[in-house]
């Protein structure tokens, strides 16, 4: 057989040897799109998140008022307008329109979520990539820097980067950064060691096939599933941490930005007078962050098939 007969014959081998990964890739997400389709967890989640997004979008649109345009000539001591006709949910001790606050509230929390994961998302799947990639010692000095990392609660370690920042949206979005950089490196870790021993990649590692390739080619999007549903459970979590992090002062310091953990702890000291005004925003958190976590976890169980009904 000739050089080149023999070069043809490997890439063939390596062709096939790696196309059934990543048919059943395909074949996989398809099969989990499905299963969505029919899971009412998951239809559910879907509504809940695009009214979410939908809302954050369009809140110029759909909110009434300015929310930072304050009118303290409707507000009486100890006593706030309730909702009416003009104002649905009421106005704020600084009176202005709580609905109002509400909606633009859902485009801070949008803009903090999706910020914040996408910047500790790719830190940890790069860290994931090397770990998983070359192993070794490299393996060993990542993974003890993640476990570091783990070692101290998120919401603590958030707290700290945070205070230590300053009190504005970017250290927000940092912080909550930084607390899921270690979640996503070593998820991705375990995902590439556990398709690195499969049988295409010992299959084209067999045939000559550079480690990089199949490593880059192969492995890595054969090994994105769990990062992609960790991702939609992690947003939930974010949401909830600038939420956290807000009600603790270490938000923005204008108190003008209307931010559902701040709405919250400006109702403190009126719980026994005003209900209503901690109602609103904790009812958006919890409708927000639940639609996110029925998704997530319907997404799980469509791509694992051990947790398949």
């Amino acid at each position: 057989m000739s050089l080149s007969q023999g070069v043809e014959a490997v890439e063939s081998a390596d062709s096939s040897a790696a196309g059934p990964p990543e048919e059943a890739a395909g074949g996989l997400w398809r099969d989990a799109f499905r299963r969505l389709r029919h899971n009412p967890t998951a239809i559910l989640g879907a509504a809940l998140v695009t009214i979410f997004v939908l809302v954050a979008i369009f809140a110029p649109l759909l909110a009434p008022y300015d929310p930072k345009v304050a009118d303290l000539s409707q507000i009486r001591p100890g006593d706030f307008p309730g909702p009416s006709r003009e104002h649905l949910l009421g106005l704020d001790s600084q009176g202005r329109d709580e609905l109002s606050r509400i909606i633009y509230g859902a485009r801070y929390s949008l803009l903090i979520g999706v910020v914040s994961l996408a910047v500790g998302a790719t830190l940890g799947v790069i860290l994931g990539l090397i770990a998983g990639a070359f192993g070794g010692w490299v393996d060993s000095l990542v993974m003890r820097l993640v476990d570091i990392m783990l070692s101290i609660p998120g919401l603590l370690l958030a707290i700290g980067i945070a205070a230590l920042l300053g009190r504005s949206l970017k250290s927000v979005m940092i912080a909550i950064a930084v607390v899921n950089v270690p979640v996503f490196a070593r998820l991705l870790r375990g995902s590439m060691l556990a398709q690195r021993r499969s049988d295409y990649a010992l299959a084209a590692r067999s045939l000559g096939v550079t480690r990089s390739r199949i490593v880059l080619q192969h492995v890595f999007p054969n090994s994105l599933g769990p990062v992609i549903v960790q991702a939609t459970l992690a947003l939930a979590t974010a949401i909830i941490d600038a939420a956290g992090l807000a009600f603790l002062g270490l938000g923005s310091p204008d108190p003008s930005i209307p931010e559902w953990g701040r709405m919250l702890a400006e109702t403190n000291s009126l719980l026994a007078t005003e209900p209503l005004l901690a109602l609103w925003p904790g009812l958006a958190i919890v409708l927000s962050v639940l639609g996110f976590y029925l998704l997530g976890e319907a997404l799980r169980e469509a791509l694992d098939p051990k947790l398949r009904r």
